[in-house]
């Protein structure tokens, strides 16, 4: 009974805390980690960095973006390509919802003179993609590697055309993008009508929008919302052949490796960007 009572009043006994920092930050194991390892060499642990898959991209994040494209300043993204402030080259390729970095990462050295761009919502995830480049810059500093990547925290769905010029972009993507399986959920995807027409914006006649998911009915959603705005065409098997992109986002990013080892289906819907009508 003695024993039974002090489980009891054990039970009855507040749990300790943990205390929060800024939005998505913890100042726990995980913080302390976080902060100790800037700068370092060795490639981030990702243990440290999860969080939740899930992001509302209708809560304010507490987000910083510019007014305008103008106003976008991406000299500390991309350092090496920037001289006196100015820089030859503009960022033409986007991941959007980049999760841990896999793609742009893998792009970097087979497309050394594209500047590319993740942009991801979670501020964890989005500080691993930081550590995780200025490691692989350090890595490979002799042979100025990994200089044409970098990740943005930004919620693509309300200020993408804040951060990009109009046919700025030569290709986007949407690698493993958030099912939000419930009907009442949908309006949280990532394509919709209108966002198709954002990204028709962004991207430059002649580029490509590309995406990939294993949930089936997702891809449906992507593929008839693309194949119905009349500024984009879907790109068959053929002319995907040998492309090196829908390779990389096949095999090289974090959620397609899960995807492989579960033995899942990788279902892909690439669309051309096609010229703008005469009115």
């Amino acid at each position: 009974m003695e024993e039974l009572e002090t489980i009891q009043q054990a039970s009855k006994q507040p749990r300790p805390h943990k205390v929060k920092g800024k939005e998505g930050e913890r100042t726990g194991e995980k913080h302390k980690y976080r902060v100790e390892r800037k700068g370092n060499i060795k490639l981030p642990k990702k243990k440290f960095y999860r969080q939740r898959a899930h992001a509302n991209p209708f809560s304010d994040h507490q987000l910083q973006y510019p007014p305008c494209p103008e106003d976008m300043d991406w000299s500390s993204h991309f350092p090496a390509h920037f001289t006196d402030g100015a820089s030859q080259h503009k960022v033409e390729v986007a991941d959007i919802g980049c999760g841990f970095g896999g793609l742009i990462v893998s792009l970097a050295p087979r497309l050394p003179a594209t500047l590319m761009i993740g942009l991801e919502i979670r501020l964890q995830v989005t500080e691993y993609v930081e550590e995780r480049i200025q490691a692989l810059r350090q890595q490979r500093e002799t042979e100025n590697g990994y200089q044409n990547i970098s990740v943005l925290r930004a919620n693509a769905m309300k200020f993408l055309p804040n951060f990009f010029h109009k046919y700025q972009l030569s290709k986007i993507f949407f690698c493993f993008p958030d099912p939000h399986f419930k009907a009442r959920k949908h309006k949280a995807r990532i394509v919709s009508p209108a966002l198709a027409a954002e990204y028709a914006y962004v991207l430059k006649p002649g580029g490509v929008l590309y995406t990939i998911t294993d949930v089936e009915d997702l891809y449906k959603w992507m593929a008839r919302h693309f194949d119905e705005h009349p500024l984009f065409m879907r790109l068959t098997n053929e002319e995907l052949e040998g492309d090196l992109c829908v390779e990389v986002m096949k095999n090289d990013t974090e959620e397609g490796k899960k995807v492989s080892r579960n033995n899942g289906s990788k279902f892909i819907a690439c669309f051309k960007r096609l010229e703008d009508p005469e009115w």
